[in-house]
C-alpha cells in the first residue's frame, strides 16, 4: 500500500523542525517544477469492454417475520454467525400459547363426549323410527343434535390445531443455510404477529449468488447482443457470468434497465452487499475519455481512496480514481485521468515533495 501523507501531517512536521531551531530541508527544486519522474498518461487501444457498477445479492435471502403475539425469549445467533437449515434463530416465550393449547383440548374433550350421546341417541331413534314408535319431529330432532355435535367437534379439533400452530410459531428457524445478515429485535422485546407481523431476522445463502445492475437502454442492448458478461473483483480477479438476463422493462423514470448475472456456484472472494463491475464487450469504456491504464505502483491506497500524484507544472495533487480490473502491473482507469496528463511514478517521492513544499511555506 503506497503512503498518503495529509496536509495535516505536513504542517506538523514543519512545526516540529522548526520547534527544534531549524528550518525544514527543502530540496532546491521544490519552490519550482518539482524534481519527479514523471510518465505521461496515453490511450491505449482498450480492451473494447465497457465497465458498469454492480450490487452482489443472494439469490436465497430471506426476512421472518413473527408469526404470533409474543415476547422474544432467546437469540442464538447474532449478525455474521453462520447457521444450518432447521436451526433455531428465535425463541419466544410460548406460556399463552401453551394455555390456548390446553383450552382446546378441554373443548375437545367436551365435544367429543356430547357427540358420543348424541350419536348414540340419534341410533335408537333412528331404529325405531321405522316402526313408529317415535315421532318424525323427534327423529329429526335427534339426527339435528348428532349433526350439530359433530360440527362442534371438527370446531374443536381445528381449534386444537390452530393453537398447535401458533405453540410451532414461538420457534422460528433457519429455512435454509446461510448468514444472518440482520436482527431486527432484542431480548425481552414483545412481538406482533398478523395483520401486521414484526420482522425478527434477516438470513442469506452463500450458496448461489448473482450480481444485479440497472444499465441505460443503448448499454442494456449492446449486453443483450453479446450474451455474455463478467464480473470484476477489487482484486483483479474476472468471473464469468453462468447465467445472464437483461429484463425486458425500463424503468420510465431513469430510463435505464435491470440486468442480473448469476455467478457460479462457490464464487470466492464475493459476499451479499459488495460492489463490483461488469464488464462486457461493447466498444470503448463509458467513461467518454478513452481507455487509459497506469501502472499499479503509481496507485496510492489509502482506505476506500485510490488515486495517483498528478503533477501540472509546478503542482503536485492527488486525485482520487475509479479503477476497472487489474491485469499485471496495470491498472485501468474507468475515470479520472485522462490521455495526456503527466503522474508521478513514484508517489512516495510525490508525497515527501509535498511534505518539503508546504514546509517551506511554499503554497
Amino acid at each position: 500500500m503506497k503512503p498518503f501523507l495529509p496536509p495535516v501531517f505536513s504542517a506538523a512536521l514543519a512545526v516540529a523542525l522548526v520547534a527544534c531551531g531549524g528550518k525544514p530541508a527543502v530540496p532546491a527544486a521544490s519552490h519550482g517544477a518539482p524534481s519527479l519522474a514523471t510518465l505521461t498518461v496515453a490511450a491505449g487501444a482498450g480492451s473494447g469492454q465497457q465497465h458498469w457498477d454492480g450490487i452482489v445479492e443472494a439469490v436465497d435471502a430471506a426476512v421472518l417475520a413473527a408469526q404470533t403475539n409474543a415476547r422474544v425469549l432467546a437469540l442464538p445467533h447474532d449478525v455474521g454467525d453462520t447457521v444450518k437449515r432447521g436451526e433455531v434463530l428465535v425463541r419466544f416465550s410460548d406460556v399463552e400459547q401453551q394455555s390456548a393449547a390446553r383450552a382446546a383440548q378441554a373443548q375437545i374433550a367436551a365435544a367429543k363426549a356430547a357427540w358420543v350421546e348424541a350419536e348414540a341417541n340419534y341410533k335408537r331413534y333412528a331404529a325405531i323410527y321405522p316402526q313408529g314408535y317415535v315421532s318424525r319431529a323427534a327423529y329429526e330432532q335427534a339426527l339435528a343434535q348428532r349433526n350439530s355435535a359433530k360440527a362442534q367437534l371438527d370446531a374443536a379439533q381445528q381449534q386444537w390445531r390452530s393453537a398447535g400452530a401458533q405453540q410451532d410459531y414461538t420457534v422460528v428457524r433457519a429455512p435454509f443455510d446461510g448468514v444472518v445478515t440482520k436482527r431486527y429485535v432484542q431480548v425481552g422485546e414483545a412481538v406482533a404477529g398478523p395483520p401486521f407481523p414484526q420482522q425478527l431476522i434477516a438470513i442469506a445463502s452463500l450458496a448461489q449468488l448473482r450480481v444485479e445492475a440497472r444499465l441505460p437502454q443503448a448499454v442494456a442492448e449492446a449486453l443483450r447482443r453479446t450474451g455474455r458478461a463478467e464480473v470484476l473483483t477489487d482484486d483483479g480477479k474476472r468471473i464469468a457470468a453462468s447465467r445472464l438476463t437483461v429484463f425486458p422493462v425500463a424503468d420510465p423514470a431513469t430510463h435505464t434497465v435491470a440486468v442480473r448475472l448469476e455467478l457460479p456456484a462457490g464464487a470466492a472472494g464475493l459476499y451479499p452487499g459488495m460492489a463490483v463491475k461488469l464488464a462486457f464487450a461493447g466498444g470503448a469504456a463509458a467513461t467518454g475519455d478513452g481507455t487509459v491504464s497506469v501502472p499499479v505502483n503509481a496507485l496510492v491506497r489509502r482506505g476506500e481512496l485510490t488515486g495517483v500524484y498528478v503533477v501540472d507544472g509546478d503542482a503536485v495533487s492527488l486525485r482520487q480514481l475509479r479503477i476497472g480490473d487489474v491485469r499485471g502491473d496495470r491498472a485501468t482507469v474507468l475515470a479520472g485521468l485522462a490521455p495526456g496528463e503527466r503522474i508521478a511514478a513514484d508517489p512516495d517521492a510525490a508525497a515527501r515533495w509535498l511534505i518539503a513544499r508546504r514546509g517551506a511555506g511554499a503554497p
